[in-house]
C-alpha cells in the first residue's frame, strides 16, 4: 500500500489493520522512551540509595539537601530553554489532544523528560506516570506527524503513545486502556479503543521483559473480608471521598496562590518544603511505594500513621501545586493507602484478634483514586492490576461507589485535572459539530476531479468553459506567491443584454492542508456558508483534491 492510500484510509473514522499496526509502532516507540525513562531514574537513585525510591537510609543532611540539589537541575533545564516551555503533564495532554489533535510540543517534552527525572530522583513527592503519560503521547504524535498522517489518525496515536506509557510504567495493561477512555479521551470509539489496547499490550510487554514480571504493590496479602465489613467499607468510602475533596482544594488553593510567582521562587519554596517535611517524617519522600511498604514492614502505631499521612498529604499538595514536575497518581494512592491503613487499624479495635490494616490499605487506594480524578473504573482495574488480586474487586467497587458520590455528589468535587485546566484557561471541550467533523480527515472526503488554472484572465476562462468536456472544478492559482487562491462560478441568470464578463462570479478559495480534517475545512468556510476549500500537501503548489461546503453539511446531517 502506497503512502497515499494508507493516508485516505486513516482518515477514516473507521477500524482498520493499518491504524492498529501504526498503534503498535506508536507503543513500541513510547515504551521504549519510558523504559530509557525509568532505567535512568533506578540507576541514578541507586548510586545514592539503598534501594529505588527508599530515602529513610539517608542521614538528616543529605534527606535536607536532595530535593534543593533536584530542582536546581530542574531550574537549569528550564533556563537553557528560556522558563518559555513549562506546561507539561496530563492536563496539558489533555487540553493538546483536543485542541491540537495530540501534538505536543518537542520543547515541552524536553522539560518533562528531564525534569521528570530529576524531580523523582530528588525524592519529592510525585508520581512517574505524569511524565510517561507525556512522553508517550510526544513520541506517538511525532511519529504520525513526521509521516504527515491525517490529524484523526495522529489522536488515536497520540492515545496508543498514553496507554503504552502508562502501560509500561506500572505493568497494567488494562488499566492503561481504561485511563485513557475514561480520563484522557473520555469517549469511547470501537476504530480508536481497538490501536489503545494493542498498544497497551507492547508496552506490558517490553515492561516484563525488562523489568520483569511483576506489579508494583504485591506485597499486599490476599484481602479477605467478610459481609460483616460493608458497612465499615461504606464508611471509608466516604471518608475517602472526603479527604479526596480535601485534597484537591488544597492542591488548587496553592496553584491559585503562586500563580504569580516565578518559576524559580515557586519551585525552590517547593523543595525547602519538601527538604523539612522529610527531615521529620522521611517515609514522605518519593513516589509513594516507600511509605506504602512502611506501613507493613514496620508495624507502625496509629499515631506514626497518622503523622506519615499528614506529611504525605501536605509534600504532596505543596510539590504539586508550586509546579514540580511530576504526576499526581502515585502519590494519590500513597495517600489512599495510607488513610485507609489508618481506618483499618481503627476497625482491628473491634476484632482485636484479627488486623485488617493491609486490606483497607489497598482499598483506601483505590477509593482515593476515584474520588481524586473521578475515574471509577480506571482506579478499580489499577488497583486490581497494580496487587494481582482479582477478589478485590468487589470490596473495592463498595468503597469506589461510596467515594466517588461523596466527592461528587455531596462536595461537588471534580477532576483534578478538569480544574487546572479551567483554572489555566485551557479547552479541553469542543462544540458538538467540532467534535464530530475532527473524526473525519479532509482527503478522505474530498473531490480529485479539478483543474488549476494559472493567473487566467476573463477570455481564458470563457475558452476553457467552451472547451471542457466534464464539469470539473476550476481552481485559479494566484500571479504572485501568497496570493489568494480562486474558484469560478457561472451565473447563468444573468440579463441577456449583459456583458459575458458580467457572468464570471470569483470566489476565494481558501486552502487547506492534506493533514487536516473536515473541521478546519468547515471554520474556513464558515462565514460564507458555502464555496470550496482546496487540499494541498506540505506546499500549496500541490493541490491534490478540493471539498466544498455541501459536502461537509451532508457529513454533520449524516453524523458519525
Amino acid at each position: 500500500m502506497s503512502l497515499v492510500a494508507l493516508r485516505k484510509k486513516l482518515a477514516q473514522p473507521q477500524p482498520s489493520w493499518q491504524l492498529c499496526l501504526l498503534g503498535l509502532i506508536g507503543g513500541t516507540l513510547a515504551s521504549i522512551f519510558i523504559i530509557i525513562f525509568r532505567f535512568s531514574v533506578e540507576r541514578i537513585q541507586l548510586l545514592f540509595l539503598n534501594k529505588t525510591d527508599d530515602y529513610s537510609t539517608l542521614s538528616d543532611f543529605y534527606i535536607f539537601i536532595t530535593p534543593l540539589i533536584a530542582v536546581t537541575a530542574i531550574l537549569m533545564v528550564a533556563k537553557l530553554l528560556g522558563f518559555k516551555y513549562t506546561r507539561m503533564g496530563i492536563p496539558f495532554v489533555i487540553h493538546r489532544l483536543k485542541i491540537a489533535y495530540g501534538s505536543i510540543p518537542f520543547k515541552n517534552t524536553i522539560t518533562q523528560y528531564f525534569g521528570g527525572i530529576f524531580a523523582l530522583v530528588g525524592g519529592f513527592s510525585v508520581g512517574k506516570e505524569g511524565p510517561a503519560v507525556h512522553i508517550g503521547a510526544a513520541s506517538s504524535s511525532f511519529f504520525g506527524s513526521y509521516f504527515a498522517l491525517p490529524k484523526n489518525s495522529v489522536r488515536t496515536l497520540c492515545a496508543c503513545g498514553i496507554a503504552a506509557g502508562i502501560s509500561t510504567s506500572f505493568n497494567t495493561p488494562l488499566a492503561a486502556v481504561i485511563f485513557v477512555m475514561e480520563v484522557i479521551l473520555r469517549e469511547y470509539k470501537l476504530h480508536v479503543f481497538v490501536p489503545v489496547i494493542l498498544a497497551s499490550i507492547i508496552g506490558s510487554i517490553m515492561s516484563n521483559a525488562f523489568f520483569g514480571p511483576y506489579h508494583e504493590y504485591e506485597f499486599f496479602a490476599f484481602i479477605n473480608l467478610d459481609l460483616w465489613h460493608y458497612p465499615f467499607l461504606i464508611l471509608a468510602g466516604m471518608l475517602l471521598g472526603t479527604l479526596a475533596t480535601a485534597f484537591n482544594k488544597s492542591l488548587m488553593s496553592i496553584v491559585k496562590l503562586s500563580v504569580k510567582l516565578h518559576m524559580v521562587k515557586r519551585l525552590y519554596i517547593a523543595a525547602i518544603v519538601m527538604s523539612c517535611i522529610a527531615v521529620l517524617v522521611p517515609q514522605s519522600m518519593g513516589s509513594g511505594l516507600n511509605s506504602v511498604g512502611f506501613l507493613f514492614e514496620q508495624n507502625p502505631h496509629a499515631w506514626l500513621i497518622l503523622s506519615l499521612l499528614i506529611a504525605k498529604f501536605i509534600a504532596t499538595v505543596v510539590v504539586l501545586g508550586l509546579g514540580v514536575p511530576g504526576g499526581i497518581i502515585g502519590p494519590t494512592l500513597s495517600i489512599g493507602a495510607i488513610a485507609g491503613a489508618l481506618i483499618g487499624f481503627g476497625v482491628s479495635f473491634i476484632y482485636e484478634d484479627i488486623h485488617f490494616v493491609s486490606d483497607y490499605a489497598l482499598l483506601g487506594m483505590a477509593g482515593m483514586l476515584a474520588a481524586t480524578l473521578n475515574a471509577p473504573l480506571a482506579a478499580l482495574l489499577a488497583v486490581i492490576e497494580l496487587s494481582n488480586q482479582l477478589q478485590i474487586a468487589l470490596p473495592a467497587m463498595v468503597v469506589i461507589t461510596s467515594a466517588f458520590l461523596t466527592s461528587s455528589q455531596l462536595f461537588k468535587n471534580r477532576s483534578i485535572f478538569l480544574q487546572q485546566l479551567d483554572f489555566q484557561g485551557l479547552a479541553y471541550q469542543l462544540a458538538p459539530v467540532e467534535r464530530t467533523l475532527q473524526k473525519h480527515g479532509v482527503i478522505s472526503q474530498m473531490d480529485t476531479d479539478f483543474t488549476v488554472l494559472e493567473h487566467s484572465d476573463n477570455a481564458c476562462i470563457r475558452q476553457h468553459f467552451i472547451e471542457q468536456e466534464d464539469n470539473k472544478q476550476l481552481i485559479i492559482k494566484p500571479k504572485e506567491k501568497g496570493g489568494e487562491f480562486r474558484t469560478v462560478e457561472i451565473d447563468l441568470n444573468i440579463h441577456p443584454l449583459a456583458s459575458e464578463d458580467q457572468a464570471i462570479r470569483y470566489i476565494s478559495m481558501p486552502g487547506i492542508d492534506s493533514e487536516a480534517t473536515l473541521a478546519e475545512a468547515y471554520f474556513a468556510l464558515y462565514e460564507s456558508r458555502q464555496g470550496a476549500v482546496f487540499i494541498y500537501h506540505r506546499h500549496q503548489d500541490k493541490i491534490i483534491g478540493y471539498l466544498t461546503f455541501d459536502k461537509i453539511r451532508k457529513i454533520l446531517t449524516h453524523g458519525d
